[in-house]
């Protein structure tokens, strides 16, 4: 086998295995780069250098009593000692609890006592500070590691086993990793779901469906081993853990990981990425600034703007084969040099391909960004299925859909138009909720996605979800999502929530843009810090146009009648939304009760 040679999901057998044939095939080959923020330099990790690594983790992890099956659980941002942890750990045959870093700790804590976590690694003292209050006396922990802090900083820890990494991990000489000869249909790592409702359920994925997925996606997407990654979104996203740490150690592939989101422009320029896997907002936000600097422009470049998105996107359905060809795409040169080329200079300049996934991508910035001759393709899936069920190709590629199905899964549509798959990717089952699995998958494997959906030509088309359909009083119903989708677009709104359950009419709580909300008032000669100055009738006025602007392309029941704007952000703090970005629907309609009865007794 060759330095860059695929290894089969079949040879690998586990992810450890994965690892371990990887090392052996490509010891000198480039693996990982991160930022040492002490030295202020990009380091490099070979294959090599990480076998190194998770050997000494290995080493420190075999001096706690655990054993097979027990679990351990990472609270760190993306990195090698993320990576090395994980592999140390299910090289010894422990199931992987993976936390979100900016996750609340009250949801910490539970997670840890819900899975029986033995083994903590944490980030920064900081973490635990916040975290130690939300430990009950039901807990398992046995050790937390503290990756950074001053030995001073640990002196107030309320749990006896709290120690430094420099102190717990040895220096050792290089040895062989450990092979623990499990087999691919064992537990590898328990996924909690951060569901909009309720407590997160723990999903039980084995080591046979994420490399399943893996293996299935990349072929799908017909990606080889000579790319570079740059990894952003958090690792204990399925999403990010499947599609760019599992498949690019299966391909061989690069990997840089991002210094944080707010430096995620300038690292784009630094490494250069061929392949971008991110979520919507982040495309959302890189077309809000685009938006707002051509604004400032003068009008012959604000025209040009505007026929480079129309001829690009007439040159994609070309090459789709959707349309003829036309004498107006002779242009294309022309404004790729002028116009487009220089927007995706912004990606790095070497971007072959974006993948955006876990939440719906609105076909008008997927229209802007695919008519600048970026290929933007949206994909599907659920934590649930490991987590991938279908994605658009670079040759089959159509934006208002999540594309077709990866090989070697089945979908169809059940009862309710609901979205049903099957395949190696599916979850063992909920961690200790065996009602919940029941409900989830049936007794003939389906799985029941909670999606509403249709199938044209092998192209799935989400249409909305079950269960947040909303029914009028007369009997209408409205998917809301991409009502608040289509909103959020205008920049005056960061988040909304479209009310109307039961209702005569729809309305929608807005949470606006400080900036922007600031520029507003004064527009209207309004204090921007008066609380009065958000129920001022000019100003609902203009946000009710905005909204109608924002919605002028759906049906006509689709109209928001009343508003109510908000300054305070729906945050992970205030518990109104998911560390995944979502908004937490009932939590949001709980809180602003009174604001929502009040839009309907006005």
């Amino acid at each position: 086998m060759q330095d860059s040679s695929p290894i089969p999901a079949r040879l690998a057998g586990t992810l450890d295995g994965l690892f371990r044939e990887r090392v052996r095939v490509s010891p000198n080959r480039l693996a990982y780069s991160q930022y040492d923020r002490s030295q202020k330099v990009w380091r490099d990790f070979s294959w090599a250098d990480m076998a190194a690594q998770v050997h000494r983790w290995q080493d420190a992890i075999q001096q706690e009593d655990l054993k097979t099956t027990d679990r351990v659980a990472l609270l760190l941002p993306n990195g090698v000692d993320w990576v090395a942890f994980e592999q140390a750990a299910l090289g010894l045959g422990l199931v992987v609890v993976p936390l979100y870093p900016d996750d609340r700790p009250d949801n910490v804590a539970y997670i840890l006592e819900d899975a029986g976590v033995k083994l903590l690694l944490l980030n920064d003292n900081r973490q635990w500070q916040r975290l130690a209050p939300h430990i009950s006396e039901n807990h398992s922990l046995q050790r937390i590691v503290i990756l950074k802090a001053e030995t001073g900083q640990l002196a107030e820890a309320t749990h006896e086993h709290t120690c430094l990494a420099s102190d717990w991990l040895r220096d050792t000489q290089p040895g062989s990793l450990h092979e623990r000869g499990g087999g691919g249909d064992e537990l590898a790592t328990i996924v909690y779901t951060s569901g909009t409702t309720g407590r997160p359920k723990g999903v039980m994925l084995s080591h046979r469906n994420i490399l399943s997925t893996a293996e299935n996606v990349i072929a799908h997407l017909q990606v080889n081993g000579n790319h570079k990654i740059l990894s952003f979104l958090p690792l204990s996203h399925m999403f990010e853990r499947t599609t760019s740490y599992y498949a690019g150690m299966m391909y061989g592939m690069q990997i840089a990981f991002n210094r944080s989101i707010q430096q995620l422009a300038d690292d784009m320029l630094t490494i250069q990425p061929t392949i971008l896997i991110a979520v919507p907002r982040i495309f959302e936000r890189i077309h809000e600034r685009i938006n707002n600097q051509i604004a400032g422009k003068p009008a012959i470049a604000r025209s040009l703007f505007r026929l480079a998105i129309a001829i690009g996107w007439q040159r994609f359905k070309y090459q789709q084969g959707r349309i003829h060809w036309h004498p107006s795409l002779l242009l294309w040169p022309l404004l790729d040099k002028l116009v487009a080329q220089k927007v995706r200079d912004r990606f790095g300049g070497r971007l072959q391909m974006a993948a955006s996934g876990g939440a719906a991508l609105s076909p008008a910035v997927a229209r802007i960004f695919i008519g600048l001759g970026l290929n933007l393709l949206q994909g599907y899936g659920l934590t649930e299925t490991s987590p991938i069920i279908s994605a658009n190709t670079i040759a089959g590629n159509d934006p208002a859909s999540v594309g077709n199905a990866i090989p070697d899964l089945q979908v169809k549509i059940g009862d309710n138009d609901e979205l049903l798959t099957r395949g190696p990717g599916n979850m063992l089952g909920y961690w200790n909720n065996h009602q919940a699995t029941s409900e989830m998958i049936d007794p003939d494997g389906w799985l029941h996605t909670g999606d509403k959906a249709c199938i044209r030509d092998g192209f799935i088309y989400i249409t909305g979800r079950i269960k947040d359909i909303l029914i009028l009083s007369n009997g209408e119903k409205i998917p809301p999502m991409d009502m608040e989708c289509a909103i959020s677009l205008e920049p005056l709104f960061e988040q909304a929530l479209v009310v109307g359950e039961g209702r005569p009419y729809l309305t929608a709580l807005v949470v606006l843009n400080a900036q922007h909300w600031v520029t507003l008032a004064k527009e209207h000669q309004l204090d921007p810090f008066a609380a009065s100055s958000l129920r001022n009738k000019i100003i609902l006025a203009d946000l009710q146009h905005r909204i109608s602007q924002a919605l002028h392309d759906f049906p006509g029941y689709a109209k928001i009648r009343r508003v109510h704007p908000l300054l305070e952000e729906w945050n992970i703090e205030n518990d109104l939304i998911t560390p995944t970005l979502k908004i937490k629907r009932a939590h949001v309609l709980a809180k602003y009760e009174k604001e929502i009865e009040a839009m309907y007794n006005c």
